[in-house]
Parts: C-alpha cells; structure tokens; sequence
C-alpha cells in the first residue's frame, strides 16, 4: 500500500491524500489551496495523479479547504462516487456552486481589468453542478464496501455539521491495514455540535494539527469576552463589531452564543445583520439536521424561535442590502464571509470600518499565512483594500475560543483513547511551529512513532529496506 501526502503537508490548507493499494486507488479530500499569492497558480497545476483512474473520494467535511477542487477533479476525468456524510452532502450543493461563480467572477474581473484578455475560471457554476451529481450522502457509523478490498467508516468529527472522521480498512494479500483520517477535529463542550467520535486503534493515524502547540480559551472567560467587546464597541465607544466568519460553521456558532447570552440577559440585544447569501442558505441547513447537534443544543429549540428571540437578527439577501450596511456608524454586529478576509463581502465591510477607532474586528476563526486576516491579526497598521491604504485603527481582537478546532489539551485527549499506539503517526494540516510541537508532545508524552507530513511524501507500507520515501 501506498500513501501520498498531496495536500495539507506542512501547511493548513488543500487538503488531499492518495491511497493506493489492492487495485483500489482513491482519494481522502481534494481541497483547494487558500491563502497567499501563489494560491491560484498551485490551484492551476496539474493534478499529480490520473483523476481517470481512481475508483472513489472519500470527504472528511465541506469545507473548501478540503472538498474545492472536486470540480476540477470530475471536470478532469474522474468518473467516481464522491462519499460524504448526508449533511455534507448537502452542504456541498450551496459550496461548490458558489465556489464556482467566484471562479467566474474573478475571470471576468481580470477581463475588464486586461482589456478582455483573461484566464479561464479555475471551474463554473456548470462544472460544480455536474460534481454534484457524483455525491453521494453516507450515514455516520454505517460501514460501506466502496471497492472489493476497501471498507469504509464515516464517524463524528465534531468540526462543523456533517464533519467525520474516516476509518478505513484496505485488504490486501495476508494482511488488513487500518487507516484513520481524522479530518478537522472539533474542540469538544462546544456548543451545537457533537464532541468528536473516539476512536481505539488504527495502523496508519493521519491527524490534524492546526493548534497542536496552543489551549483555547475555555468557553466561559471566551463569552465574557465576547460580551466584553460588543459592550465596549457598541455601547461605550459606539462603534461597530466586524466579524469574519466562515459561512459554514462559525457563522451558526457565533448566532448561537449571542442567542444564549441574549436569553440569559448577559448582553444586551444588538443588531446582528449576517451578511452572506451562502451563510443564510447553511444555516437553513443546519436546522434541518437536528439530528446531529448535542443534547443541550436539542433540548433548546431556539434554532426554530431565532426570530422571535433575536428581533434584531437580519440575514441580508440582497447586493443593495449588503451596500446599506456601510451606511450604518454604530450599534451592529457584522458577520460576514469569507472568515480569512480574502474575498467577499468582508473586505467592504473592513473597508468602511478598519480606520474608525471606535469600531472593532473581531476574528473568531484560524487565520492562515499570506491572508489578509493574518495581517490584521499579526498587527498590520495598513492594509491595501480596493486599490487604497487603509490605516488600522479598529480595535482587532482574535477570540480562539471560538474556533471550530481542537486544540493541544483536546487533540492529546482524543489520541489517547487508543488503547495501543498506531504504527505510524503523521501530522497534517497545520503550520510548522504547531505541528512540531504536537510531535514532540506524542513522542515524549505517550512514546509514539510521529512524522510531520511533508508535501508529495510517499509512505510504503509495510516498509521495505525503509520506513518512508
């Protein structure tokens, strides 16, 4: 059996593995890289396989990152189910659509910008809508035999709504080889969702490592800062709260939390406007998937009473309505998409409020090298928005408690639910100082055989005459 690490190696985005091994060739995630100038051209590579030739693609979530070049892979020759779980499923039918018209809209941008001289979309609208008929939704828990010699199991991953962990089992000649794709794990006691699936044993463990070298705020000190800051902008400064937040997931979860703590007349109700078509469409989804949220998130039914509860919640719907908001001075929560500040209706909204003192940004999500959110988080005093300087006087404020990942404490919690260690152990999906040191935490703390994944790296196993190439 082969494994090839094709994305997310050394780095968190484009997450992509290449399982081959008794005549089954299949993919886990085909992610789109995000973050950096050099995003686009590695986007436009080649694949480093033959999409023709693979039998299968197995999701972890829908997130970009992880599912944003299934178009271009089907587009490629790739004629295979695409399995995920049922409300990944349908997640991907407002994503990648949606992905596809920003593909277009960027080249015909370029376009106008060149005189009519302009790259092709990476994909269209078209193209994600023939994707889609791949797709197919797998229920959690259910095993599945996708190919002779592979089964296949989707567990909760606890990152966003549909999110798994995958176990999968290839059989080949005199031996049976577990792999475990852990996918983004979700920080557990987190509201909404459930925590993330344990898992007992595996040969080959392939886990994230986003925040393998820090500890989130725990949720009470993370609302009280929450309240701390909406209080002071809002009420104290009369300013507003800008917050980039990822249409899927974070969006849901930072409704959630000024629900809870309007209700428990911690805060007082603000004007929430969520300015993303594509986070009103996924929040009507999550509500339709009941089923997979947590016990106390079921017992409050306050998904179906938002309105009623939160009379100051808007999802905006129109381009005239986004527009309108520039126009409010203070007394609003913005949220809007994407959650790295890199496109979307965010920049505008960053645009009318980075230079107001009185104003403050608040980013509730990772932030990846070479964004513009990085820069803000990193303490840019300017930023260059729509061909102008902006100066950054807006009070930034970076609230990891929110975040949608595990952190060091949950990360180690859940990898020592194995009862023996696996085999091999490598780390993906996060930056160097963060997946060095989760290493160094595994190998000294619970004696386990760990690599950080590198780009393109190939592992043979069993190994012969070595343990790697």
């Amino acid at each position: 059996m082969k494994l090839h690490f094709l994305g997310a190696a050394g780095e968190v985005t484009g997450s992509c593995f290449l399982v081959e091994g008794a005549n089954a060739r299949f993919l886990v995630d085909c992610g789109m890289v995000q973050g950096g100038r050099e995003a686009p051209a590695r986007n436009r590579r080649p694949f480093e396989f033959d999409p023709a030739t693979l039998d299968f693609v197995l999701l972890t979530h829908g997130h970009i990152d992880h599912s944003g070049l299934l178009p271009k892979l089907t587009r490629a020759g790739f004629k295979g189910p695409i399995l995920a779980t049922g409300a990944t499923a349908d997640l991907l039918g407002v994503m990648l659509p949606d992905s596809g018209h920003i593909q277009e809209y960027e080249s015909e941008r370029e376009a106008r910008r060149r005189g009519g001289k302009a790259t092709p979309p990476l994909y269209t609208v078209a193209d994600a809508k023939a994707c889609l008929e791949q797709v197919e939704g797998v229920d959690y828990d259910s095993e599945i035999a996708p190919h002779p010699a592979v089964r296949v199991r989707f567990r909760e991953a606890g990152h966003i709504i549909g999110s798994a962990i995958l176990e999968v089992w290839l059989r080949e000649v005199g031996r049976t080889t577990k792999l475990v794709f852990s996918g983004d794990l979700g920080q557990p006691g987190r509201p909404i969702l459930r925590d993330p699936a344990t898992i007992e044993d595996a040969d080959i463990l392939v886990l994230e490592s986003t925040y393998g070298d820090r500890d989130h705020t725990q949720l009470a000190a993370t609302e009280e800062e929450m309240i701390g800051i909406v209080e002071r902008t809002l009420y104290e400064r009369g300013g507003n709260v800008v917050m980039p937040a990822f249409a899927v997931g974070r969006t849901q979860q930072v409704i959630y939390l000024l629900h809870q703590l309007v209700r428990q007349g911690r805060l007082r109700p603000p004007m929430i406007f969520v300015d993303s078509p594509m986070a009103t469409e996924v929040t009507r989804i999550t509500r339709s998937h009941l089923e997979l949220f947590d016990a106390q998130a079921r017992e409050l039914v306050d998904w179906h009473a938002l309105g009623q509860d939160l009379p100051n919640l808007h999802f905006t719907a129109s381009v005239e309505e986004s527009k309108a908001l520039n126009q409010i001075r203070s007394g609003a929560i913005i949220i809007s998409a994407s959650g790295m500040c890199d496109a979307g209706r965010i920049r505008h909204h960053l645009f009318h409020n980075l230079a107001r003192r009185e104003c403050s940004v608040m980013m509730p999500g990772y932030q990846a090298q070479g964004t513009l959110g990085r820069r803000l988080v990193d303490g840019a005093s300017r930023v260059r928005l729509f061909g102008e300087d902006v100066p950054v006087r807006a009070a930034i404020h970076r609230v990891d408690g929110l975040s949608a990942h595990a952190d060091r404490r949950a990360l180690l919690a859940w990898v020592k639910a194995f009862r023996t260690p696996p085999a091999r152990t490598f780390l993906v999906h996060g930056e160097a100082p963060a997946a060095q040191a989760l290493a160094e935490n595994l190998r000294h703390t619970l004696g386990w055989r760990v690599d950080v994944a590198e780009h393109s790296q190939t592992l043979r196993w069993p190994a012969s005459g070595g343990a790697a190439a």
